[in-house]
């Protein structure tokens, strides 16, 4: 499955500019107008986005090492298959939220607003961003705001059973938001009429509930061919 996961979650953040521009969109904003005019903004940008990326593999391989934790049980329950269920569950949650269909990913923001209102004071240490170091730091910072979208690609990292499965996943992801926000940071007003469209958001979502019912067909036919015990010692 784990092919499946990087190609998929690589997918998701590249679909998921239409949440990137509501919930980034003015952060990017902001940052942008602190660069140096006489500076480049490439450089700023892409440190900005290696360190959020970073930032992203490092919980990935945490939560992945949760989850070789909970791999232990394998012989009792067929943990990694059901996570991967769960998973697959919130990405057709996430593709609802994208398409305007349904806001309930939302919530999952509230569980990291306590981590966040520990670092986001840290934040004010490195502005202004006037050089490319700080906008590594920010960046680094900025990658564990409470988001939606990352908490619900965590548990695929989670399912993975593995911190370095866990961290390529989450560095896929960011990969894929990769150009979304480097597009929102250098041409903002070019880019934000068309990733707002309905039809956007509607097509990105569909495409994202189609791996998230992928994901479950797959789950489905390991526990129908297998059987739920035989299912605990299938590989993922």
């Amino acid at each position: 499955m784990s092919e499946f996961s990087l190609f998929a979650v690589l997918m998701v953040g590249l679909l998921g500019g239409v949440h990137c521009l509501g919930m980034c969109g003015s952060i990017v904003g902001i940052f942008t107008t602190q660069v140096p005019k006489e500076k480049t903004r490439w450089p700023f940008h892409l440190a900005y986005s290696a360190g959020r990326i970073a930032s992203y593999a490092l919980a990935g391989a945490l939560v992945g090492v949760i989850g070789q934790a909970g791999l232990l049980m394998r012989d009792a329950l067929p943990v990694q298959h059901l996570l991967f269920g769960l998973s697959s569950v919130m990405l057709i949650l996430l593709g609802l939220y994208l398409a305007g269909v349904w806001g309930a990913v939302r919530r999952l923001e509230r569980v990291g607003g306590v981590l966040w209102q520990r670092l986001q004071p840290l934040t004010t240490r490195l502005l202004p961003v006037n050089t490319v170091p700080r906008a590594l730091g920010l960046g680094a910072l900025w990658g564990w705001l409470p988001c939606g979208l990352v908490y619900s690609v965590l548990l695929t990292a989670l399912a993975s059973g593995s911190a370095t499965q866990g961290a390529l996943i989450m560095a896929a992801f960011g990969l894929g938001t990769l150009p979304n926000l480097l597009a929102i940071g250098l041409f903002w007003e070019s880019v934000k009429g068309w990733v707002q469209s309905p039809h956007v958001r509607l097509v990105a979502g569909i495409i994202v509930v189609s791996f998230g019912v992928y994901g479950l067909y797959k789950v489905g036919y390991t526990f129908a061919v297998h059987g739920w015990s035989g299912a605990c010692h299938v590989a993922a």
